[in-house]
Parts: structure tokens; sequence; C-alpha cells
């Protein structure tokens, strides 16, 4: 009986890696909303990381989660780095392209809860009286990564996070607008 189980469980283990090696290598998780509002007031919200705080989905989920900035104010060069809680983890941010007011790039380091360096993207494409933005993420997927795909779907769980701060972001840079045209 014994060789038998063991058999099974080699099986078993064996179509588990064949599974996961067949996953994608790269990943690519991207949402996006429409903001009333011109693109230079919602690309300022995202190129200065010290506006992250108002939007970002992140920024409340650990009250006293450490943040510190250098290089510039924002732009090209500008850092960010976080340590909080296990909801937020530790990492770091750096905005590698700054195009006004179409597209920033940033190189994202986690170090905790998991060990990754992925891309994130925001694109800012005017519509009218509005601004079309794109926020995507995208990156290779390693061994752990595939397996834990296999068990939580990704595109979902951070692509949440991505509506909720897209919808928080549309909300800061709407009333920043409204405010501007007051003026």
């Amino acid at each position: 009986m014994l060789p038998i189980i063991v058999a099974a469980v080699i099986v078993i283990v064996c179509a588990l890696l064949v599974l996961v090696a067949r996953r994608p290598s790269t990943f690519l998780i991207s949402r996006g909303t429409s903001v009333v509002a011109p693109a230079a007031i919602v690309f300022t919200q995202v190129n200065d990381l010290h506006r992250w705080n108002d939007w970002s989905p992140w920024a409340k989920l650990d009250p006293d989660m450490k943040q510190t900035f250098d290089g510039p104010l924002a732009g090209p060069g500008a850092g960010y780095a976080w340590s909080g809680n296990k909801k937020v983890g530790t990492g770091r941010m750096t905005i590698t392209d700054s195009h006004a007011p179409e597209l920033i790039r940033l190189r994202l380091e986690f170090q905790r809860p998991f060990t990754a360096t992925n891309t994130a993207e925001f694109t800012f494409q005017p519509e009218g009286n509005q601004t079309s933005v794109t926020w995507s993420m995208s990156g290779r997927s390693n061994f752990m990564f595939k397996l834990f795909g296999l068990i939580v779907n990704m595109d979902q769980l951070v692509g949440r996070d991505f509506e909720k701060g897209l919808a928080q972001l549309k909300a800061v840079a709407e009333t920043s607008a409204g405010q501007q045209s007051r003026h």
C-alpha cells in the first residue's frame, strides 16, 4: 500500500510542477478610469510622490507606516520608501520616466511580504474635458509567484486596489480642478 501512496504523491507533485511551469512568465495588471479634470492636474497628483497619501489605496492601511522620500520633489529620480504592517509590507518606488502630462513610469521594489521588482505605469489621455487614466503594473513571474497564482487571482486582488486608488485619485483631481476653476 505504501508504494502506491508514494507513487501517487510523486505523480501529483510532478503534475503540479508541470502546471506551475506552464503558467506565463510575465504578468500585466491594468485598470482605468475617466476623470473630469485636465490631464495636467491628474498627472501632478501622481508625479509628486508626496501627494500619494491623498489617494493611494495602501496609504490608510497602516497609520503608523514609516515613509521616507528622496531625490527631487517630483519626476525622474523622485523616490519613496515605506515600511509598515503586514498589509502594506516594505518596499520602495522610484519614478524612472515622467513625460508631462501623458506618462509616468515607476520601478517598484518589494521586500516584504515578498521580494519582487516590477514596473508601474500611469498614462493620461485627454478626452474633451476629461482625462482617461490607466494604471498598470507588469513584471516577471518567478516559480513562487506562479504557484501563488494557482491559489489567488492576482489580477483580481491587485486590480481591486488599483480600482480603489483610481477612484480616490479621481476624487482628489476633480476637487483640485474644481478649486482651480473657481479662482
